[in-house]
């Protein structure tokens, strides 16, 4: 279509500019000349000479041949949708440019849905792929390319994520999709999928921050349900599940927080919010599991509880310095 166009463009300022040249007319005049003789309208005079003859029937010649061919241009793309589509991709682009704290997920294969299916419809994706096919398929914003090329992932909004993953299925992809990702944002949370074990090595000293074996995690779950069937369920479904009332839920402790230097005991967690903290992450990735009450709590801890959703938001309130009403139900702080 663009080459279509420029060639009317092109056919329509050498029409103008001969006429100009040729019968000495003004440039407005000109232009009209030109555009009425490539639409087949007419042209307004007779030539006196043979030049100007000659310059007439080129013009009608390359002047309609020029116009017949942008239309077919144009009616093809609209009978393929072509348009349709461009015009899509710009609502798509737009979306995205707009989009702030979302996942990016390259790898739109069996992977890449399930990693979809478990983020739940509250969080925001874009899915990178390389297949058109696959990618008209995504209920998602999506970028069509490779993930491997940093413009791809600047088009993503990987400057605005909160989280890459890398999903392809080429170990070796995702290695220098991490590397990618690792270099354009050192701040990126990055998970990256492995297919061997040699690799998940490899795939850490690149920059991701998780690295995940699929086929080594099936086959500890189905160990898990021949040995604790019940357990491994239960734990299933508190993760994922819709049909209980307790979550698993994970609460930082931020520099600044009424509660921290506190210990359990003194900041009363469990009786100002109904939440069971059953384990602390200090800032060094180290576990203390069913923490005691004399546990100091510092800026950086990550508490790892478990409750409703009402005594989860109001942990998650009382950590960043809300009030809380009866019940541990969160409370705005009343105006002054």
């Amino acid at each position: 279509m663009r080459l279509a166009i420029l060639a009317v463009v092109v056919v329509l300022g050498a029409g103008t500019l001969g006429f100009s040249l040729i019968f000495h007319v003004r440039p407005l005049q000109a232009l009209f000349d030109t555009v009425t003789v490539v639409s087949t309208l007419g042209y307004r005079q007779v030539p006196d000479t043979t030049g100007e003859e000659v310059f007439v029937i080129a013009l009608i010649l390359l002047g309609v041949s020029t116009v017949l061919y942008a239309f077919g241009v144009v009616l093809e793309a609209l009978l393929e949708g072509g348009l349709r589509d461009l015009f899509g991709r710009r609502r798509m682009e737009r979306k995205i440019a707009g989009m702030s704290g979302h996942v990016i997920v390259c790898g739109w294969g069996r992977v890449g849905r399930a990693i979809a299916d478990n983020l739940g419809s509250d969080q925001e994706l874009v899915v990178v792929d390389t297949d058109p096919v696959r990618v008209a398929e995504v209920p998602f914003p999506t970028v069509l390319g490779d993930a491997t090329d940093d413009a791809v992932l600047e088009e993503a909004g990987i400057q605005r994520c909160r989280a890459l993953v890398a999903a392809v299925s080429s170990d070796a992809d995702n290695l220098y999709l991490t590397l990618s990702g690792r270099t354009l944002r050192p701040d990126l949370f990055i998970v990256a999928r492995a297919r061997i074990a040699s690799s998940e090595d490899k795939l850490l000293r690149a920059g991701a921050n998780r690295v995940v074996n699929p086929q080594a995690i099936g086959g500890a779950r189905m160990a898990a349900f021949v040995l604790q069937p019940h357990v491994t369920e239960f734990l299933d479904v508190v993760m994922h599940g819709t049909d209980v009332e307790f979550r698993l839920e994970e609460v930082e402790l931020t520099p600044g927080s009424p509660i921290g230097g506190q210990t359990l005991r003194d900041a009363h967690v469990r009786d100002r919010t109904g939440a069971l903290v059953l384990a602390l992450r200090d800032p060094h990735g180290a576990f203390t599991t069913n923490p005691p009450p004399e546990t100091v709590m510092q800026a950086g801890h990550i508490l790892i509880a478990i409750g409703t959703p009402t005594q989860l938001a109001a942990l998650e309130n009382l950590v960043a310095g809300g009030q809380l009403g009866d019940g541990g139900m969160p409370r705005k702080a009343s105006a002054p």
